[in-house]
């Protein structure tokens, strides 16, 4: 099926014709029958001579339901614009029109009605003209009359040829469901309608809705049950959970941005060359109208700071009106100012001065797309870009992040850099810190920092590490070459704290030389010759067995301080056995 609104002026017979095209009343209040005024959005649908399903949102007329026209017009695809023969072009046509024109609706047909009534020719002729100007180029114009019937056949085949000249709709699509109608039903509870551009909803789906989530319990398309539906379609959604009301949308989770900032450019309409806001609009998407802040960034660009936040994709298109204006004399001013599209939907702060002159020349250089948001965020996950409503362009640099490769390139040098300036400031240091090199990068995620690691930097037990080992500086190896020559004459006797300080030995410096080798720590600030180890256990395994204590400090020529650590050191490399709590032996392997 397809959808079509109706515009045009009030009292130039939208309801009419679309009554007479249904045989259903799209006039669903008591106060629109009896005033013959539409307030309300209409709903009503017919059968093409295609076979084709269409339906009809019939939207009001009069210029103080502006608000509830733009809901009714904002998610469909095709218009079918009414104007009155006898009555010609009239301020509420220019206005729809302009509207139309910021939405970006390119797809319609002109109907002018009450053909009956006076000749259709000029009205034809003119509004086929302002038509086109607003980019409904192509737009077939049929002369009809809701009374008499006039032209009504030839209007279904038009719209039938209207309707196969639409975009197919992408099954696969997020959905973003407008709610324009928000009711309760007695034993059902909560039910929205709203037309679905694209995309599929099924019974059981989970859907956002405002800060949680709804489950859809049943759908309706055309009064119809279904158990799934695809757009372009009008439906019913039975929803349980959730807070619904005209201007909400329900969303496949996870699909869209809510936000409530974002960087847009202008288009005039109307035919004015350039747009000039204030500095307070009113902004509308689908059936959504909020108010906004303005800030002119430069170029046709402007930065909006929403009232609320909203479910946007990068390329949607925005209305921006002044609700404040033609509440005067002046009817004829058309309160609708620009289209608006979006560019980004996490547009970065502006915090320095000339910031904003920057930021827009950035966005009107730079074509859009996933490519353009990666020039501004740099790095994106890939939900993040389909949530901006991109697709995401390459291979991901690690996981699922995005890097823009002009950025990832320089935070390689970068990592380089930094790497080799830690170095120097902590030359006893094995490397790097991956953590430490993070926050440096100013990087989301550690592993991030190593998917740009390259030779001749590699990570090593959680660092970055730049070539070989490096050997100890200067002073330290000199400290150490004292320490061996010591340990040389007494090799199981370990210095302690006061000497090691005297050799300039503090923690860093007896680390720096156990990763060189040139050390072997056995517990803290107790060190001895590499290969003292198995040196003692060979000692030691020349004594009676089992020995104490004792009997190895004594065959070791060492202290206590130092014995007992060692014999636990050998504990652990199986070099000897603790029997119990006084006996040790030698396995038969050591001796």
């Amino acid at each position: 099926m397809q959808v079509v609104a109706t515009a045009g002026h009030v009292d130039h017979g939208k309801s009419t014709l679309v009554r007479a095209l249904t045989g259903m009343e799209p006039d669903r209040l008591a106060e629109e029958r009896r005033r013959g005024l539409t307030i309300e959005l209409g709903y009503a649908w017919t059968t093409l001579p295609s076979g084709e399903r269409l339906a009809f949102v019939d939207v009001p007329g009069h210029e103080r339901f502006l608000g509830t026209t733009l809901a009714g017009v904002g998610p469909v695809p095709a218009v079918m614009f009414v104007v009155a023969a006898d009555e010609g072009w009239m301020p509420q046509s220019q206005e729809h029109l302009v509207a139309l024109e910021a939405l970006g609706v390119r797809h319609g047909l002109l109907a002018v009605t009450r053909a009956d009534l006076a000749d259709p020719a000029p009205v034809v002729e003119e509004a086929g003209v302002r038509l086109a100007a607003a980019g409904l180029t192509g737009a077939e114009a049929l002369a009809v009359s809701g009374r008499t019937g006039q032209g009504l056949d030839e209007l279904r085949k038009a719209l039938d040829r209207l309707v196969a000249r639409l975009p197919e709709p992408d099954p696969g699509a997020p959905v973003r469901l407008w709610i324009d109608r928000a009711f309760s039903v007695r034993g059902s509870g909560t039910v929205v309608t709203g037309t679905l551009p694209e995309g599929r909803i099924t019974v059981g789906d989970e859907l956002v809705l405002g800060d949680g989530l709804a489950r859809v319990r049943a759908l309706e398309c055309l009064k119809e049950p279904v158990t799934s539906v695809t757009g372009v379609a009008r439906v019913a959604v039975n929803l349980r959970g959730g807070a619904a009301e005209r201007g909400r949308a329900l969303l496949t989770p996870g699909a869209w941005t809510m936000t409530d900032l974002a960087d847009v450019r202008l288009s005039p309409v109307g035919g004015a060359r350039e747009t000039s806001l204030p500095g307070r609009l009113s902004a509308h998407l689908g059936s959504a109208a909020v108010g906004c802040a303005v800030r002119p960034l430069g170029d046709g660009v402007v930065r909006l700071r929403l009232a609320r936040p909203l479910p946007l994709h990068v390329g949607d298109v925005l209305l921006l009106r002044d609700p404040g204006r033609a509440t005067g004399t002046d009817r004829t001013e058309v309160r609708v100012l620009a289209g608006a599209s979006v560019l980004d939907v996490r547009p970065p702060p502006l915090r320095r001065r000339g910031a904003a002159r920057l930021r827009a020349a950035e966005l009107t250089k730079a074509p859009s797309g996933a490519g353009a948001l990666l020039r501004t965020h740099r790095l994106l996950r890939g939900a993040d870009l389909l949530a901006m409503g991109c697709v995401p362009e390459g291979e991901p640099v690690c996981g699922d992040w995005y890097a823009d490769p002009e950025h990832w390139s320089l935070l390689g040098e970068r990592l380089a850099e930094t790497v080799a300036r830690h170095a120097a400031e902590h030359p006893l240091e094995p490397g790097m810190p991956v953590e430490a090199a993070r926050n440096a990068l100013g990087l989301p995620e550690r592993r991030l920092v190593a998917a740009l690691v390259r030779p001749p930097l590699a990570v090593t037990g959680g660092r970055i590490v730049s070539g070989p080992p490096r050997g100890l500086p200067e002073p330290v190896a000199r400290a150490v070459s004292r320490l061996r020559a010591e340990l040389s004459a007494r090799p199981f006797l370990a210095p302690e704290a006061g000497r090691l300080a005297e050799l300039g030995l503090g923690p860093r410096e007896l680390a720096a030389a156990v990763r060189a080798g040139m050390l072997l720590r056995i517990a803290d600030g107790i060190v001895l010759l590499p290969g003292a180890d198995v040196a003692a256990a060979r000692l030691l395994a020349r004594l009676p067995q089992p020995f104490t204590v004792s009997q190895a400090r004594q065959a070791l020529a060492t202290s206590r301080r130092v014995a007992v650590p060692l014999l636990e050191h050998l504990d652990r490399g199986g070099l000897t056995e603790r029997l119990d709590g006084v006996n040790r032996r030698c396995p038969a392997a050591t001796r």
